[in-house]
């Protein structure tokens, strides 16, 4: 098998939030190269204990399974975002902690034929799953030009979405797009001088497209609650999340738990009686210290957030 390499982020500071316990059910909802999850079973009992691997890349999970061959371990070729039924389906009845690193990881970005480097020339890919039809090529080939500036504008955040779409619906007039390179000179040739200038201009393209292909926010807005639904009482999800998409989700996500009474401040008695559901571990996200910056500069735009299951009496 071809050596997966990827560079775990937040790695201790995500599995010390999540309190592993040795007895405790976990679940890894996006195993990547195992470098978390072999975290979590180094310090679990598996007579007791029990750890799922989840991920849609099936390279990935081979990887995984390959570093943690010494632990019982149950890997899943699946998203996470169907996490409900592969917990019935593996009889897990509530987990103790659950790990969500979301994003494209450092193999898939390094292995140019994946197609979701800009910095490599290679075929339009960014499939996460292989086995999946859409990809990158269909997307930027037959896509309307509407369809891309909203993708481009939405998952990209980009400003020059409208200049951008409508150099690829040119450009594929001519002949189709079928590279990463191709693709690049395109979004270059269609931003202002000075944006060349100061940064890749690629990066926001490649990311909303890369979105698209793999439907990577609405996968997490349908795991969020049945995550979290699956927590046991005083369980905790913690979420690493690398753009600002993602980040808002997961916020605005975690404050709708934590909130208490939404009865208007006018209101002499609550009626609503609404309880928080859950209690923000972190106030602030947890990012990367310096020692981790110096050796993975992917780690720089990486957000931890963290919370926790409230207990009932």
């Amino acid at each position: 098998m071809e050596e997966f390499s990827h560079i775990p982020v937040l790695l201790k500071e995500s599995t010390d939030a999540l309190v592993i316990m040795p007895k405790g059910v976990y679940i890894d909802c996006t195993v990547g190269g195992g470098g978390h999850s072999h975290e979590i079973a180094k310090l679990l009992n598996f007579q007791n204990g029990c750890l799922l691997c989840l991920d849609k890349d099936r390279q990935a999970l081979e990887a995984a399974r390959e570093r943690l061959r010494e632990y019982p371990a149950v890997f899943i070729n699946d998203c996470f975002s169907n996490i409900k039924e592969q917990a019935q389906k593996h009889r897990i009845k509530g987990a103790d902690g659950i790990l969500m690193d979301l994003g494209v990881s450092s193999h898939q970005l390094d292995s140019a034929e994946r197609g979701f480097s800009f910095h490599e020339n290679a075929a339009l890919d960014m499939r996460m799953n292989k086995e999946q039809e859409l990809s990158a090529f269909d997307v930027v080939n037959n896509y309307s030009a509407e369809d891309l500036i909203r993708i481009l504008f939405l998952y990209g955040e980009e400003k020059f979405a409208r200049g951008i779409a409508g150099g690829i619906v040119k450009m594929r007039e001519t002949a189709l797009i079928k590279t990463t390179g191709e693709l690049a000179e395109i979004i270059k040739n269609n931003v202002p001088l000075k944006v060349r200038r100061e940064k890749n201009p690629c990066r926001k393209t490649f990311q909303a497209i890369r979105i698209e292909v793999n439907n990577e926010l609405e996968a997490l807005k349908s795991a969020l609650p049945d995550a979290f639904e699956l927590l046991n009482p005083g369980g905790r999800l913690a979420i690493i999340t690398f753009h600002s998409l993602e980040d808002r989700i997961v916020k605005k996500f975690y404050k709708e738990l934590a909130a208490g009474c939404t009865c208007s401040p006018d209101f002499p008695i609550c009626t609503c009686n609404n309880e928080p559901k859950a209690k923000i571990i972190t106030r602030k996200p947890i990012t990367a210290a310096e020692a981790e910056l110096s050796q993975n500069s992917r780690s720089r735009s990486a957000k931890l957030r963290v919370i926790e299951k409230i207990k009932r009496n």
